[in-house]
């Protein structure tokens, strides 16, 4: 299991045209953050428990903090960072931030 990269509104829409077939996640992260880095190295020791479906994006908020922006509006969360959004036919399922962030909330929803 690999991240998708996240980088343009584009791909955010694709996401939410896949969430029509499949669990859908995105999680943001920002590389400076000690927090974030501890939520993204435990979803990582725990991807190969995902459905080999699964689709986990990855989004980089330093870089692309404008798409953080449009995710929050058009979902219509509160941004956190880190961030864990799941996502089934274009609704958010769950969220959760900081190290409430798991790879156990997309299998809830798998």
């Amino acid at each position: 299991m690999n991240w998708i990269a996240l980088t343009s509104e584009d791909d955010f829409h694709k996401a939410l045209e896949q969430s029509q077939s499949a669990v859908v996640s995105i999680f943001k992260h920002s590389t400076r953050c000690s927090i974030s880095a501890v939520a993204k190295k435990r979803m990582e020791l725990k991807f190969n428990s995902l459905p080999e479906n699964a689709k986990v994006y990855y989004l980089d908020l330093l870089n692309y903090r404008s798409l953080s922006d449009l995710i929050a509006e058009v979902l219509n969360v509160e941004h956190q960072s880190p961030q864990l959004i799941v996502i089934k036919d274009k609704e958010v399922l769950s969220t959760s931030s900081h190290l409430g962030v798991s790879v156990g909330q997309i299998l809830k929803h798998s």
